[in-house]
């Protein structure tokens, strides 16, 4: 879901890719999509290292991530806390020893109770899930850009809110 929303927001920015600190990084002005080519379990280290080889704060980051524990089609962002058992973002937080830094959950459960977690995450979307998370990344997209512009309190205001397709009747 990371992904889906980082290239969403990329169809946004000119800039050019180059492959740093083991993943891929586009920057476009002072926006930079980064994307680690570790497994995500291990997608701390990469991070780390951008941050450190770039001089930036940690409150200048914003860690896009799945969660299991979110319905499908929701968005949470937060300004820091803890990785509510998400092993990427345990990574990124051991990695950078801090949990305060901004991260935006995209909601992909809830796992049926009949399935393995790891293999429903690593599981590609059901046809009629798809377009939700489609959608779901277009929405993290436009959610990473308030937060890019506006903050992480303005984003919160923004999209801290039930999915769009579950307000509407």
């Amino acid at each position: 879901m990371g992904w889906l929303a980082l290239d969403a927001l990329a169809a946004r920015c000119d800039g050019t890719e180059e492959e740093r600190c083991g993943g891929l990084l586009l920057r476009s002005g002072p926006l930079w999509l980064f994307k680690p080519l570790d497994y995500m379990n291990g997608s701390g280290p990469p991070v780390a290292r951008l941050v450190a080889e770039a001089g930036l704060a940690v409150d200048d980051l914003l860690v896009l991530l799945d969660d299991l524990n979110l319905s499908m089609g929701m968005i949470r962002i937060r300004a820091g806390g803890s990785s509510g058992g998400h092993k990427g973002l345990a990574s990124v937080i051991e990695a950078l020893d801090t949990d305060q830094f901004p991260r935006l959950r995209m909601g992909i459960g809830p796992c049926p109770a009949e399935e393995d977690a790891i293999d429903f995450v690593l599981s590609p979307f059901e046809p009629e899930e798809l377009a939700k998370a489609e959608r779901m990344g277009r929405e993290a997209a436009e959610a990473a850009w308030c937060w890019a512009r506006e903050g992480v309190q303005a984003a919160m205001n923004r999209f801290n809110r039930k999915a769009q397709s579950e307000e509407k009747p």
